[in-house]
């Protein structure tokens, strides 16, 4: 039997200590052990980005991180950024432009899209392209997520969106 491995670390800013398994990745950790489960797994081998979240404050695709990994970090998820606000402009763009439809890479798509608007403050249609490139819609055809980033840069810089 494996021995289970002690980590500390933070989680939307509340302290977490855990017992895991070596091999535990951060995606099922969270969604397993923490039941934070707006981090969704869609093809394990960090390709879709339904399961980004930031670690000290870097996004990563969180299926290939082990939980390990993240002793003493600080991890926040679509919980936490939902829960502080953070999104709250994002979130209603998203709602109002369509860019959602089944919602399977909704939380994903929002973390990248904001970790995108804390770099630059108003990207243009091209920069918002390449930075959701790594994270994967089959219902929207991306043009609505697009729209819905672009206002939100536009308003936060008090531009007409």
């Amino acid at each position: 039997m494996t021995a289970r491995v002690s980590i500390s670390l933070d989680v939307n800013g509340e302290r977490v200590d855990a017992q895991v398994m070596p091999r535990l990745n951060l995606a099922d950790f969270l969604r397993e052990h923490l039941h934070l489960t707006g981090t969704h797994v869609g093809c394990e081998h960090g390709v879709c980005g339904a399961c980004t979240v930031r670690v000290n404050g870097d996004i990563v695709r969180s299926c290939l991180m082990l939980a390990v990994q993240t002793q003493n970090a600080c991890v926040q998820t679509i919980e936490g950024l939902s829960d502080s606000g953070e999104i709250a402009d994002l979130q209603a763009a998203f709602r109002d432009r369509n860019a959602l439809q089944c919602g399977f890479c909704t939380p994903g798509m929002l973390m990248a899209a904001q970790d995108l608007l804390r770099q630059q403050a108003e990207p243009d249609r091209e920069q918002i392209r390449a930075h959701l490139a790594g994270n994967y819609c089959r219902c929207t055809g991306y043009q609505a997520i697009i729209d819905a980033v672009e206002a939100t840069a536009r308003a936060r810089m008090g531009r007409r969106p």
